[in-house]
């Protein structure tokens, strides 16, 4: 269950450290006690218990929305218990209007429900850093989320707990009950935690706080209240078992009938264990063997012509929960730009697709390979100790992925395209000064067992980083630094290497490279190298609170910074620089409700001293009185030297661009919500691009929702790189000629969802995602000069070019690049094409009992390719619907255990 942003904002900013205590709380906390039960609560929704009856429940509320600091026209009352096994709550949410005036939805827990909730957090370690947060609508829909030491809030934490909601004539109520063994708190007696409690008002829009603080103001746990009273020393020991079955049936298209492993139609089954131990009262150590991801929402589908890879978010339950606390630094503000921090670990890496298929298919024209890596098994330990560190270390252990490969004659032998490797994460963080200043340290690890020379050649034998990183804030949480430095080292054979120095991220061996030496750092193009070493820095330092806020920060990879192999690193060779301002509106006025503008720029140099980028930029963002939103958004990029657009060639320059955006979304409260989008920019050499985006859900009943997401995106590029070709008459470019061409590039889709949710604990989702993206390559051509922006196309400006049908089905282009001339001919393939594709799946979720789930999941997939550059909407969305499909029906079913 999602919460409105400006709640969310709370919580990115309580991701940082706290200040001393009495800059803490400015003012007196309000605060609340809990009783221990003397006899037993029906957790039914009816507060009918003598507990409840209490005369001291948190109340006051404080809106901060729509009214900011009036008191809450809703009255809310919230009550605490507790005895040796668990935490009550129970609380009362009256409503003027009764029955009539309780928005609630069904939904599937954790996602957005956008109708009146409950919002509970704690600071179980009273640190003014972390939060466990309980949320439930008047439905009994549940969203959890737990952040210890400062890390960013985890809503795929599923902890076992209970709730019940009525919706009655003086408006609803909550009943909670929480077992200790799902929190993590000291082990001190009378204990006095942080206590937070939220609570939304769908119909009047209206947010409220027990513990308040102003929008402009910087919040979090360091401005909660005290919950009081709790006497819960004597945490239970408790270890939970979550053992899996999976049983699969594959349904694939027929294929080459001459393929042996070409099998359409199989079953299998696996089984597994996920563990969870308590090995204090806030330590956690979670355990997993042969995990299944099955249940997991697919990829959607992209057409990559860059040289770097697409990022994809982690979606695996084991990976995604906890994963804040390996995170290295940076974990959030209240305002950062758009350029991204260090970052050291990027969960993917572990279970990836296997990196040597390609040796599978140089020894023979079929092969039987696996999808993924098997994940043999991994472990977590998360928490926090009562000295105040918090600890996140991760090792995980994949298996050795083989092929089977059959030659033409019909025999068979085994190619390994994936070695026996162990990855390990480890992550320290220690608060200091009474929480101000938050000090960080964290080390990875990847080890390949690479007995296979095939392997060796390619992949790294050993890949370790390590560094440390800082929050500190200054006077009362107005002034923000966050510092970051991080060193890598990645060993193997020099032919690894080698392919390391030439990748996308640093192209050592440009030739007009001015080449550094290879000491400590690497920063030489060397074939002869079996190690890289580099470091990195990020640093930031900014205003966070008030009505004007600002940053200035730096993000720099050495040249010979490499740790892909755990992380996600695109590219190296930089030193980045920017600076913004922000001036926010927050008092409503006739026209808008809030308003605020953003201004600055960046700026890019790589360690040859050469700028490679630079950019100013406006934002602006309105919120309407009928709680409409609208931003705006323009960039121009002025025009640089580029030292990866040749991919390994000499430097030229890119072209500037105008680029501006705009959106516009309506009331999410409402049965239609739709989103729109579009945007167009223009390059300096006359490229245009634009998108088009609507986003449509309709709410026909309370527990139904349907989702059209069409979008269609138009983009065209002068100079799109096709190859390299060796030429000795090309003196200028040190022997080698760089191939580009024009393209324009069409992509349609339409994410579509239908979400039905038949009760809290049973929900069906379905997702299908058709696609289809051109690429129409015309005007072929080469630079002019080496650090130049013109460029000469083939038969028009310079040589000659001529085309013929080729074998494959494409046209068949041969360049004379001096016509007449010493140089060489050379040809090659039409690279324009059309992908169409269907991507979809269907998961049925039931929550059986408490912590134990069933999954019935379909996935399909369709794809085809053609070597045309056309979008044809009718013939391609026919094709997208008719391709051949991919069947796969998943049952899993788990069982929670605790003991």
């Amino acid at each position: 269950m999602r919460v409105p942003a400006l709640v969310a904002a709370a919580f990115i900013t309580a991701a940082t450290p706290a200040v001393a205590q009495t800059a803490v709380h400015p003012t007196q906390p309000p605060a609340v006690q809990a009783v221990r039960l003397s006899a037993p609560v029906a957790i039914d929704g009816v507060l009918d218990e003598p507990v409840w009856q209490t005369p001291s429940p948190a109340t006051g509320f404080i809106q901060t929305e729509p009214h900011e600091a009036r008191p809450a026209t809703q009255r809310t009352e919230v009550r605490f218990a507790f005895d040796d096994a668990a935490l009550y709550i129970g609380a009362r949410m009256f409503d003027s209007l009764g029955v009539a005036g309780v928005q609630t939805r069904l939904v599937r827990r954790d996602a957005e429900t956008d109708a009146d909730y409950l919002d509970i957090i704690f600071d179980t370690e009273h640190d003014h850093l972390g939060r466990t947060e309980f949320i439930v609508n008047p439905s009994g829909v549940r969203a959890d989320a737990y952040g210890p030491g400062g890390a960013s809030p985890d809503y795929s934490w599923d902890p076992v707990w209970e709730v019940k909601t009525r919706i009655d004539s003086l408006g609803w109520t909550a009943e909670l009950r929480i077992p200790l063994s799902q929190l993590r708190y000291s082990r001190r007696s009378d204990q006095t935690w942080g206590l937070q409690v939220w609570r939304q008002v769908n119909r009047l829009n209206e947010l409220s706080s027990w513990a308040f603080w102003r929008r402009n103001e910087s919040g979090g746990p360091q401005r909660f209240g005290h919950l009081t009273g709790l006497d819960v020393a004597a945490s239970p020991a408790r270890a939970e078992l979550l053992p899996y079955v999976v049983g699969r049936s594959s349904n694939l298209p027929e294929g080459d009938a001459a393929d042996p492993f070409n099998d359409p139609h199989y079953m299998d089954g696996r089984a597994g264990l996920d563990a969870k131990v308590l090995v204090s009262s806030n330590l956690t150590l979670a355990a997993t063997v042969n995990p299944d991801f099955g249940q997991v929402e697919v990829d959607p589908a992209v057409v990559n012509l860059s040289a770097f890879e697409t990022f994809f978010d982690e979606r695996r339950p084991f990976f995604v929960e906890g994963s804040g606390l390996f995170s290295f630094g940076g974990l959030s503000c209240f305002f950062c730009s758009n350029v991204s921090s260090l970052s050291l670990f990027y969960s993917r890496r572990i279970g990836r697709t296997p990196q040597g298929s390609a040796n599978a298919f140089a020894e023979g024209p079929y092969a039987d390979i696996p999808d993924n890596t098997t994940i043999l098994g991994a472990a977590k330990l998360t928490g926090r100790t009562p000295t105040g560190w918090s600890i996140g270390v991760l090792d995980a252990l994949t298996a050795r992925g083989r092929a089977t490969v059959e030659q033409e004659d019909g025999t068979r032998s085994t190619v390994t395209v994936e070695p026996l490797t162990s990855y390990f994460v480890g992550r320290l963080a220690k608060d200091l000064r009474g929480g101000s200043t938050v000090i960080r340290g964290m080390a990875t690890s990847v080890v390949r067992d690479l007995d296979d020379p095939l392997l060796a050649r390619d992949l790294s034998r050993h890949s370790e980083a390590a560094g440390v990183s800082t929050d500190w804030w200054f006077g009362r949480r107005d002034y923000r630094l966050m510092a970051q430095f991080a060193f890598s080292q990645v060993s193997g054979e020099a032919t690894a290497m080698d392919r390391l120095q030439r990748s996308s991220a640093r192209y050592f061996q440009r030739p007009d490279r001015e080449h550094g030496s290879n000491g400590l750092f690497t920063d030489r193009y060397d074939p002869a190298l079996t190690s890289l070493r580099g470091y990195a820095s990020y640093v930031r330092f900014g205003k966070s609170s008030g009505n004007w806020l600002w940053e200035a920060q730096t993000n720099i990879r050495s040249p010979g910074f490499e740790n892909n192999d755990i992380a996600f690193l695109t590219r190296s060779d930089y030193v980045w620089m920017s600076a913004n301002v922000l001036r926010h509106f927050l008092t409503p006025t006739s026209w808008y409700r809030t308003l605020s503008f953003i201004g600055g720029a960046q700026q890019q140099y790589n360690f040859d001293g050469n700028r490679t980028d630079w950019q100013t930029h406006i934002w602006s963002e309105i919120e309407l009185p009928n709680y409409w939103d609208m931003e705006a958004f323009y960039i121009r990029r002025g025009p640089a030297l580029d030292d990866r657009l040749t991919r390994g060639g000499p430097l030229v320059k890119h072209a500037g661009f105008h680029f501006g955006e705009v959106s516009a979304s309506t009331d999410s409260r409402k049965m239609f919500v739709a989103d729109a989008s579009g945007s167009y920019g223009r390059t300096d050499d006359d490229a245009s691009f634009w998108t088009a985006g609507l986003d449509i859900e309709w709410r026909p009943l309370s527990n139904v929702s349907v989702s059209l997401g069409p979008s269609y995106d138009y983009s065209e590029s002068t100079s799109q790189f096709l190859r390299s070709v060796e030429d000795p008459t090309a003196t200028a470019w040190f022997g080698r000629r760089h191939v580009f061409a024009g393209v324009s590039q069409r992509e349609l889709s339409m994410n579509t969802r239908l979400n039905v949710t038949f009760t809290p604990n049973l929900s069906l989702e379905l997702f299908a995602q058709p696609f289809v993206s051109s690429g129409d390559y015309t005007d072929f051509k080469e630079f002019t000069e080496p650090r130049a922006l013109t460029k000469a196309v083939y038969g028009r400006d310079i040589g000659t070019i001529s085309s013929e049908p080729g074998a494959d089905g494409r046209t068949l282009y041969t360049v004379d690049p001096d016509a007449a001339g010493p140089a060489a001919p050379f040809s090659f393939g039409d690279p324009s094409f059309t992908v169409r594709s269907l991507r979809g799946n269907a998961v049925l979720r039931w929550e059986y009992l408490p912590g134990s789930t069933l999954f019935l999941v379909w996935t399909q997939s369709r794809e085809d390719e053609i070597p045309e550059g056309r979008l044809d909407f009718g013939r391609d969305v026919r094709r997208v619907f008719s391709a051949p499909a991919e069947n796969i029906f998943l049952v899993k079913v788990n069982y929670w255990i605790g003991l």
